[in-house]
């Protein structure tokens, strides 16, 4: 990730104002918070927020990106800068690909299958294997993304449910669900799953390919920026469902750190601030990067990700989704 600014968490209720070229973060129970335009890289706003166009000015001619959660956890939207850095070079060799029906489903496949080999690694049990296998055999028949993700839904569920038997009751998911999340285990999810979305767009935005034009999702999404969900996929066994497993061995999580009603579940005030602590603890973890040789984040490594698609695009380097080393 380039070394330009940092992103903020906006947990609480705030009111965000321009001071020359400062951004001014106010909140109810605090002092105001000065910050520098130059330091601030992007937003993601969990909670209600004041904004006016003169802040909103200020954060578009910095390439800020404000990222926007609702309650439940779901991305529901963002403030994207006028200026892009998009080339017409690139995105018309994305389309190109997009459009290819060999390639588009070779990349569909590669993604499904690092997915749950990263599923797989995340919950480091054996119990996976025969379903892994599963989807490595079924994959080169299916012709269509729908029916690819059709596989990669079978392998899911039984993950999940291998998944259930490391929780405790109360953290539970029984099945995915979203909009809303039913329960603690469902609405931990789709939090992480929409904060490594956001972060997948980060990455995009400091890239000349163009969001939109996705290999995995571009058939069965036309609202959302499909190239970061297809990106985001493996990353999120990282991030979701491996430290899901970790905050319940480590007793991280308490059932107050989340509101539930009949059908639905959402994360406490309290519970979004640990989130956001352990994203941000996550995010900055290192580990040494064999091709590069140096330590990269975990952040890093998605624009890292970003940038494979690149060189798929201009140099024709083929696309190898991430897959944990270490």
């Amino acid at each position: 990730m380039p070394a330009v600014g940092r992103t903020y968490w906006l947990t609480e209720p705030c009111r965000i104002r321009r001071e020359d070229n400062s951004v001014r973060v106010e909140r109810p129970d605090g002092s105001p918070v000065r910050i520098p335009i130059t330091d601030i890289r992007d937003l993601v706003v969990f909670d209600h927020v004041d904004i006016n166009t003169s802040a909103l000015s200020l954060l578009s001619r910095n390439g800020v990106t404000v990222h926007i959660l609702d309650h439940y956890g779901n991305h529901a939207g963002h403030f994207s800068p006028a200026e892009s850095m998009s080339s017409a070079a690139t995105v018309r060799r994305q389309v190109e690909i997009s459009a290819d029906d060999e390639q588009r489903l070779a990349i569909s496949r590669s993604l499904v299958l690092a997915t749950a080999e990263n599923i797989r690694w995340a919950l480091d049990t054996d119990l996976l294997d025969p379903a892994l296998e599963a989807l490595r055999n079924a994959l080169p028949a299916c012709r269509t993304n729908d029916a690819i993700m059709g596989q990669e839904g079978n392998f899911r569920r039984t993950a999940w449910a291998v998944l259930d038997s490391r929780l405790p009751p109360w953290l539970r998911m029984n099945g995915r669900t979203r909009r809303p999340p039913t329960n603690a285990g469902n609405a931990f999810i789709s939090y992480l799953n929409a904060l490594v979305y956001a972060r997948l767009l980060t990455a995009l935005r400091s890239t000349p390919l163009h969001p939109a034009i996705g290999f995995l999702h571009a058939d069965t999404d036309r609202r959302r920026n499909t190239l970061a969900l297809d990106l985001a996929e493996p990353f999120k066994p990282l991030f979701a469902e491996r430290l899901l497993r970790r905050a319940a061995s480590q007793k991280h999580l308490k059932e107050s750190d989340f509101e539930t009603d009949v059908g639905r579940a959402s994360l406490s005030k309290n519970g979004r601030k640990k989130i956001a602590a352990l994203v941000r603890e996550e995010l900055s973890t290192t580990v040494h990067h064999r091709g590069l040789k140096r330590q990269v984040s975990y952040e890093e490594l998605m624009h890292l990700e970003a940038l494979k698609v690149v060189r798929l695009c201009l140099e024709g380097t083929p696309y190898k989704p991430f897959r944990p080393w270490w």
